[in-house]
């Protein structure tokens, strides 16, 4: 989904960051903005949420907020430990046999917030505006492979009449031709990039039309409040087609510091953490709210290779393997799974043989023959990181095994969420932490992440080779060759090329309160609240 952005992204993309902020409860019966606490869940939100604007989010903190408010023509179902995609707001859909041709049958009973019949021109809107290259979302390849989608995009058409989408006659059925089979392609849809839009609204209030004021939705709750850098108040929506939700308020504090919003959590302040401080990790998990959660994520390090001194390979190779995952994971309490190469256990596409492993001594043989056994001679480098206890922690231990295991110094540069993103497209660091979280359930969502130029490939390397893997991959449909196909792709990311550094694949660690019940737990860290009950 994003990224953590977790970069689910987040994205995606996993996204802490900081203004940490403390809310009490008010007179008997209440919490903050005059909610009756019997019918509120109090949810910890790590950030302000930079975007509400589905064409554009692309972190796990607005993702998070956004399952909520919105819907796809599909989303994920998730049962017995596994996933998959059902209808929401298309009823249903027919493809062709040869994967290239989708017909998706349109619900009739959905409506927005402010009344208004959803509809599939709303679709077709969102689709153009993420497929027009000035609105800036970073996820327009998902729809690469409609149709002249990417020619639209990089203004070889401009008339969106040629994409691969259009309704039907009687405007009940959105039907979409795709360049190459794909049949995972409804999958896609359940993201909120794909999602339909109000152009009415857009044109009207422009950047503002995601203030609560303005804001109009599809999904099981309605944007109440949203007050920055504060709180987001969200109110359940009894218009909604689908399962209506049983809890009628969710207020979304925004609490960036792990331990204080811990401590708010035993004060009876908080109902539920999706992040908990690692200082305190053998503690908490001896508490009967702790709930651990195997996730589709993988924290790493991007390298930016088109300068010194990653634009050499040896260098690259040399600090990957200086790197002992193993010691990472102990220092971020041992709950997670040291990673190697970017695609997580339980996808196609995973092996856990590929990647290169721990090896200080040959690291540092790599580093001499790079030109550097005067390590004095080696140049300043920066590792880039968004304010959290836990990255900075892992950036330190990083910063001890280079100086360790290589006789060099990095210096850590920690920022702001908001600022640390726009500083990830320049070369201010030579190289900066990201998380991902598969936006769908297959190992393309994550081998997709590096290929030439792409929106979240913020490593300055492409390979015209690994880019006709990946579009290989994508349109083979039998299962142990496409399993070959990303085995290729991924020796050839992680131990021939190496722009990039996985450190582990996540479990995600929660604290519910008692008074919660069904609280969203699953391996994509969606947050679809419908069956949260409040025991009072």
């Amino acid at each position: 989904m994003k990224q953590i952005r977790y970069t689910k992204s987040i994205s995606t993309i996993l996204v802490l960051a900081l203004s940490a902020i403390a809310i009490s409860c008010t007179r008997k019966g209440k919490v903050d903005y005059d909610l009756n606490i019997d019918e509120t869940l109090r949810w910890n939100i790590v950030s302000e949420p930079p975007t509400l604007d589905s064409t554009l989010s692309n972190d796990t903190t607005s993702g998070r907020v956004l399952d909520a408010l919105m819907a796809g023509l599909t989303r994920y179902s998730f049962k017995d430990g596994e996933v998959s995609t059902e209808p929401s707001l298309a009823s249903s859909w027919q493809v062709t046999p040869d994967q290239k041709t989708f017909t998706f049958t349109l619900r009739s009973d959905a409506k927005w917030t402010d009344g208004v019949p959803f509809t599939g021109q709303q679709v077709i809107d969102g689709w153009k505006r993420l497929l027009t290259k000035k609105t800036g979302s970073e996820y327009a390849n998902f729809l690469f492979n409609v149709k002249n989608a990417q020619d639209f995009y990089e203004g070889k058409i401009t008339d969106f009449a040629q994409v691969g989408i259009k309704l039907s006659d009687d405007k009940q059925k959105l039907i979409v031709q795709l360049e190459q089979s794909q049949s995972y392609f409804p999958s896609l849809l359940a993201h909120q990039a794909t999602y339909p839009i109000r152009i009415d609204l857009i044109e009207k209030f422009g950047d503002k039309y995601t203030e609560a004021a303005n804001y109009q939705s599809l999904g099981p709750y309605k944007l109440k409040i949203w007050d920055h850098d504060k709180a987001v108040v969200l109110e359940r929506n009894d218009g909604y087609f689908g399962k209506k939700a049983k809890t009628k308020y969710i207020l979304g504090r925004v609490v960036g510091e792990a331990s204080t919003a811990l401590n708010m959590f035993k004060k009876g302040e908080l109902d539920a953490l999706d992040t908990i401080p690692k200082v305190e990790t053998e503690s908490i998990r001896q508490m009967k709210e702790y709930r651990l959660q195997p996730s589709l994520a993988v924290y790493y390090y991007e390298l930016h290779t088109n300068v010194k001194p990653f634009d050499d390979l040896r260098v690259r190779k040399a600090i990957n393997m200086a790197i002992d995952r193993e010691e990472i994971n102990k220092v971020v309490g041992g709950t997670k799974i040291p990673a190697y190469n970017i695609v997580p256990p339980g996808l196609v596409g995973h092996d856990a043989s590929i990647g290169l492993k721990f090896n200080a001594a040959a690291a540092r043989k790599l580093l001499d023959e790079a030109g550097y056994k005067d390590r004095s001679t080696f140049p300043h480098i920066k590792l880039g990181l968004n304010t959290d206890e836990n990255h900075q922690r892992i950036a330190e231990n990083v910063q001890a095994q280079l100086k360790r295991n290589l006789g060099i110094e990095i210096e850590i540069l920690n920022e702001e969420w908001k600022t640390y993103l726009k500083a990830t497209g320049t070369n201010k660091y030579n190289f900066h932490r990201f998380a991902w979280v598969g936006d769908y359930p297959d190992a393309d969502t994550f081998i997709n992440l590096f290929v030439t130029n792409g929106g979240n490939n913020k490593t300055r390397w492409g390979s015209a080779k690994y880019d006709e893997l990946v579009k290989k991959g994508l349109s083979e449909g039998d299962k142990e060759k496409r399993k070959q196909i990303y085995g290729q792709a991924m020796r050839l990311l992680n131990e021939e090329e190496v722009p990039v550094i996985p450190i582990y694949y996540y479990r995600d660690e929660y604290l519910i309160s008692n008074r919660v019940k069904n609280y969203p737990l699953n391996m994509m860290f969606k947050f679809y609240p419908e069956d949260i009950e409040l025991v009072k």
